[in-house]
């Protein structure tokens, strides 16, 4: 077993896909990413990366025939070691949601039978691209839930040895304007539901496209994506029904810059794979619907006000390109 079989194994080029789910969570909830978040975006990739293994070790008899070189089938990796490695990543992605809170184990939970009813049962049925969508849509709520699961800060206005006339200095100074409270953690879903329903229908696409690439061949899977992608892109730069608008002009500036860069790299490879599905073309389109999925966390967070952690998930985009072209995402 080497570091290269685990990488392939594991899809690590992939996993720069995943904190842009917990922070574009919390940015739905309109707060700012703290403890809570970073739990959250460490038990998704523990239950990320637990997906990974367990899809290889259900699909070693079928990557023996279609995918020889994968390091079950060729010998690099035993199946037992795959899923045992499925095993310890799952009860690790849940104690760490554990640590951020009651709510955030609740999803995490979910996401976790998710992830392995997927890969045990439905991957191959009608129901699998629904169950892949889903499991993103949790990813997504994760991390609005833990991070309105952690107490807010705000900062002290005045101390306990501040004078009277101290404090009222302070009072006929402090602004006038008020901000809304951020969701608790029970109306934290709902909040983050319209972020996580763009997420979900992405995702659902680009796994409806990866159904074919092992054998290409289907047109149909390729033009329904793309479809979908040039909605989602309009879904994503205009507001959804009962928004409020928190944007300025400059953030809307970006949200329509991330926008374009969710559509070109999500679309060009869907074009390319619908002329020519051969499965070279279609496993490209399916990589770069993966890859997608960061300039839309980018987006959806840059639509909910927070540019800063916009800026940040996009930081990843390099990252995820370089290690690509050393180990598939697919």
């Amino acid at each position: 077993m080497t570091a290269r079989a685990w990488a392939e194994l594991l899809r690590v080029s992939a996993l720069f896909t995943v904190p842009g789910d917990a922070l574009a969570g919390a940015a739905a909830v309109g707060r700012r990413p703290n403890r809570s978040t970073a739990l959250a975006v460490g038990a998704s990739l523990c239950l990320y990366e637990a997906g990974m293994a367990l899809n290889d070790w259900a699909d070693r008899e079928e990557d023996a025939v279609d995918r020889p070189h994968r390091p079950i089938p060729s010998g690099r990796i035993t199946p037992r070691a795959a899923l045992t490695a499925a095993g310890a990543l799952t009860a690790a992605g849940l104690a760490l949601a554990a640590r951020a809170g009651r709510p955030a184990l609740t999803v995490a939970t979910g996401l976790a039978a998710t992830v392995w009813a997927y890969d045990l049962r439905l991957k191959h049925t009608p129901a699998g691209p629904a169950a892949m969508a889903a499991a993103r849509g949790l990813d997504l709520l994760l991390g609005a839930t833990a991070t309105a699961t952690a107490p807010a800060t705000a900062p002290a206005t005045t101390t306990a040895s501040a004078s009277p006339t101290e404090t009222a200095t302070v009072a006929a100074t402090a602004p006038t304007t008020t901000k809304a409270p951020a969701p608790s953690p029970r109306s934290a879903v709902p909040a983050a539901l319209p972020a996580a329903a763009l997420l979900t229908a992405h995702t659902y696409a680009v796994t409806a496209v990866s159904r074919h690439e092992a054998q290409g061949g289907s047109t149909t899977a390729p033009l329904a994506a793309l479809t979908a992608v040039t909605a989602l892109g309009g879904a994503v730069v205009r507001d959804l029904p009962g928004e409020t608008k928190r944007t300025s002009a400059p953030a809307r500036l970006l949200v329509t810059a991330l926008t374009g860069a969710y559509l070109r790299t999500a679309g060009r490879p869907l074009v390319h794979a619908a002329l020519n599905p051969s499965p070279p073309l279609t496993q490209r389109a399916v990589g770069g619907g993966i890859r997608a999925m960061i300039p839309l966390q980018a987006a959806l967070a840059a639509r909910a006000g927070a540019s800063g952690t916009a800026l940040a998930v996009m930081g990843l985009v390099p990252l995820a390109r370089s290690l690509a072209r050393k180990v598939s995402p697919t």
